[in-house]
């Protein structure tokens, strides 16, 4: 699509929204300050000058936090939700009050990548629990390898990398490494032990499930039985390129039905938020995860590109397979605060569309922007 016909569309969508949403959204809101009226001071006879002294401050107030949403943010989350061109998610919950916002709140979609928070939360209750250490050394082997996205895979030369539970932890949640990923996965005691570590903490399969690994997932996915060899080079790529077209379809629609790495965004932002407030782990460790967090590479256009200056974001991508025209699995997950310290939790899940990415960034965007907009209104 031209830019004109993009302009044309964006035109037809904000205009079906409320009155005043669509600047809201595109623009943030701005809030005119009145100038002060002029003061008349009464003339008084003359005295000796004395050094004019600043006015007190105000003392700051304490402003509960409201216990329901702006209305105006229910409206926008469902006119994004609705007037997307795809399958999407959205929730948002506010971390201190605990109300939700949600479109397609309670339904599963493809997380990907994200289903990395999970791992690094059962390492983190692993170490808090005293079962292993972040010190704890790992040897990566050419059998270890996985696919997509690998950076690690360029240091295991002959017999592997050493390395350690940290540095791979830091990899994948920074880098989003499957390889280094799967590794943590591998040392906490596998899929089982993540889908055990959701479960203590009330997060079972119908809200969030953790698949087997990124090497069967993808597979299973491209319609490939997986072998090791495809972890080497582009041989995967190859591999998913000589299949039948049919076969990939039935493979991708079986997926997208029936995710079995997926999850729901309402459970997202409430796991998020149960992690901001230290309901997920130790002190130590939650203060780990989310500085680590906050020093994501991934998604700088997502949501992170629609969150004004003052304020902050962590944050953990996913991204799916590709079935031209088709993407799937296209996410973001994380917490925005604002200057005031209030935090929200936040979730955009595509689990499915045929628009191209700069379009969907500015669903995620405009999901950024209504928040501070309508932050305290």
């Amino acid at each position: 699509m031209n830019g004109k016909g993009n302009q044309v569309q964006r035109r037809r969508r904000f205009a079906s929204w409320p009155a005043g949403i669509a600047l809201l959204v595109l623009a943030g809101a701005c809030t005119a300050i009145p100038s002060a009226a002029p003061v008349r001071v009464a003339s008084s006879p003359a005295v000796a000058a004395l050094p004019a002294s600043p006015p007190p401050r105000p003392a700051p107030v304490a402003v509960a936090p409201s216990s329901r949403p702006s209305p105006a943010l229910v409206s926008i989350i469902e006119t994004l939700g609705r007037n997307f061109n795809g399958s999407v998610g959205i929730a948002v919950q506010r971390v201190d009050a605990g109300w939700t916002v949600a479109h397609n709140g309670n339904k599963l979609f493809p997380q990907q990548s994200v289903s990395k928070l999970w791992v690094a939360m059962t390492m983190l209750d692993a170490v808090d629990r005293g079962k292993i250490t972040l010190d704890t050394p790992v040897m990566i082997r050419p059998a270890d390898l996985t696919l997509f996205h690998q950076p690690i895979a360029a240091m295991v030369k002959g017999s592997g990398y050493q390395t350690s539970l940290r540095d791979l932890f830091y990899r994948a949640m920074t880098q989003s490494d499957n390889t280094a990923n799967d590794s943590v996965l591998r040392t906490v005691g596998g899929p089982e032990a993540v889908r055990g570590y959701l479960a203590r903490r009330f997060f079972g399969p119908e809200s969030i499930r953790f698949g087997p690994g990124e090497r069967l997932l993808q597979s299973q996915t491209a319609g490939l039985t997986w072998s090791q060899e495809m972890s080497q080079g582009r041989r995967f790529y190859t591999a998913r390129a000589n299949l039948p077209r049919s076969v990939r379809e039935k493979a991708l629609d079986a997926y997208l039905a029936n995710p079995i790495d997926g999850a729901s965004p309402l459970a997202i932002v409430n796991a998020l938020s149960k992690l901001k407030k230290g309901d997920m782990l130790s002190p130590s460790s939650t203060q780990l995860l989310l500085s680590t967090m906050s020093e994501a590479k991934t998604g700088p256009q997502r949501i992170k590109a629609g969150v004004p200056a003052g304020w902050t974001y962590l944050h953990k991508t996913g991204t799916g397979q590709d079935l031209a025209p088709r993407s799937t699995g296209y996410n973001d997950v994380g917490i925005m605060t604002a200057p005031d310290g209030t935090s929200y939790a936040i979730a955009v899940m595509i689990g499915e569309t045929t628009l191209a990415i700069p379009q969907r960034w500015e669903l995620m965007q405009s999901v950024a922007r209504a928040v501070a907009a309508l932050h305290r209104k």
